[in-house]
């Protein structure tokens, strides 16, 4: 189905307060024929839906638009641009959308106006409370600052330094930090059981209408950047998924053909689980690496809106992540954090796919401390195979370290690191290695010489609990 521009022009919105439902909308553009068209369009694109896309469920593209006219005069509208280098490696159009650029460096500011705003002001004398790994945080925090409301901001222990800082920052007087439990979601039941105790107002995250609408206005912008006359894909990060459903409520009305993308990371899938059984689930454990989209359990209205339309939830190694932001860095010269990796990191997934086509990829933040980047060089490093930690078992005799050295590393392997004793009273122990080869070929050599001595090797991973001693 093809839209013209002016279908989703905020020119030709503005010139109506009350915006077209998109039943009628299309009602307005097409004949009947066309309609039979769009269907057959939306079907194809979710062939591999155990259902038929539900589009009841979605936020209506007005009360979108609405927020996207609320927040004109508060957030940053951050460019769509197209990226040159991400367009020639992939053979398509790639754009990426730049709230990484956002006035809190992430695009929850848009969210927590949009909530926050809607708050009658005979209730703006209550407290308003929230649980946030950081980015949520800093927009609620920014925003009641702007309104003059008490806010208290419940973060992780683990929150990386640079956004606690920020909340302390935007929210000046106005916000109060409590730092509680080891997840978001350790964060969010303390939270909301002190706004109960103390009659406060609730500003979720991710699972609240107003917050989906504010993201949501992401794709208006994005529509109207766009000079092509469609978006084939559009790739977002998803963790509890208030972004994703409100991108995805926009595009899947006004540009149906679009194919959407959630991308989580691998460590922490609650929205892959959610949707594969068909319901909201805890996880047990989550790896927090991927601190910005780090949730055990995904929102009940994002999931009921994301379960409705999404091709596929893609689940990326946090490794992968760690290599797209060093070359985001490196070529593009765009320092994002974690999650806002993750969006580009799905390409490669969907290489032949994408090809000659019109991709938007959403850089979701940039809240990144510059502490982590050793650690995110070497899980980069792990995950191209050029860096490995793995336990060896050297026999104990004098020479056993310097034969290893000598005869099983190549002219160019490199040691990172070494924690080596030995112990007279046993026949082999154990050493911690780290080594750095130029390509994975040259371990397979290293590996191949080992087996020759009889030294055997265990290799490290970093999902294992015993790698946290490395990071």
């Amino acid at each position: 189905m093809h839209i013209q521009k002016k279908a989703h022009s905020s020119l030709n919105l503005a010139k109506n307060d009350s915006f077209d439902t998109p039943e009628k909308k299309v009602h307005h553009i097409h004949s009947n024929n066309e309609e039979n068209t769009q269907q057959q369009t939306i079907q194809l694109d979710v062939t591999n839906y155990n259902h038929p896309p539900n589009l009841s469920k979605l936020i209506p593209v007005s009360q979108i638009y609405g927020a996207y006219k609320r927040l004109m005069k508060v957030v940053t509208r951050t460019p769509t641009q197209k990226s040159i280098k991400l367009s020639e490696y992939f053979g398509a159009n790639v754009y990426i959308k730049r709230e990484d650029l956002q006035i809190v460096r992430s695009y929850k500011l848009r969210g927590a106006y949009n909530k926050i705003i809607s708050i009658p002001e005979n209730e703006r004398h209550r407290t308003v409370f929230c649980a946030s790994a950081g980015n949520h945080a800093q927009g609620v925090a920014y925003v009641c600052n702007l309104m003059k409301i008490n806010c208290i901001i419940y973060m992780p222990t683990n929150t990386p330094s640079i956004k606690f800082n920020a909340v302390k920052s935007w929210g000046k007087q106005y916000a109060q930090i409590e730092l509680v439990g080891d997840t978001f979601d350790e964060s969010f039941r303390a939270s909301r059981d002190k706004c109960s105790a103390e009659n406060g107002i609730y500003v979720h995250a991710f699972d609240d209408e107003k917050i989906i609408e504010g993201q949501g206005t992401i794709a208006v912008e994005i529509l109207e950047d766009i000079n092509e006359d469609q978006v084939d894909f559009m790739f977002f990060p998803v963790g509890g998924g208030g972004c994703g459903a409100g991108i995805s409520s926009y595009f899947k009305q006004v540009s149906p053909q679009t194919i959407l993308i959630g991308v989580e990371p691998e460590g922490s899938p609650s929205m892959y689980e959610a949707i594969k059984q068909q319901q909201v689930v805890e996880l047990e454990s989550i790896n927090t690496f991927v601190d910005g989209a780090a949730i055990k359990k995904s929102g009940a209205k994002p999931f009921e809106i994301l379960n409705s339309v999404l091709k596929e939830v893609v689940l990326i190694p946090e490794g992968h992540v760690c290599t797209t932001m060093m070359k985001l860095f490196n070529e593009e010269g765009i320092l994002v954090e974690p999650a806002g990796a993750l969006a580009i990191s799905a390409l490669d997934k969907f290489k032949e796919q994408i090809k000659g086509k019109t991709v938007v990829c959403l850089i979701s933040g940039s809240n990144n401390d510059l502490g982590r980047m050793t650690d995110i060089r070497m899980l980069s490093e792990i995950h191209q195979g050029l860096q490995y930690y793995m336990f060896v078992n050297f026999f104990q005799k004098p020479g056993a370290l310097k034969q290893f050295l000598i005869q099983c590393l190549g002219p160019t392997d490199e040691i990172t690191n070494l924690e080596y004793t030995r112990k007279n009273n046993r026949e082999k122990g154990p050493a911690l290695v780290g080594v750095k080869v130029r390509k994975p070929q040259d371990f397979e050599a290293m590996k191949n010489k080992m087996e020759e001595l009889k030294i055997t090797h265990r290799i490290l991973q970093p999902n294992q609990e015993i790698f946290k001693m490395l990071l």
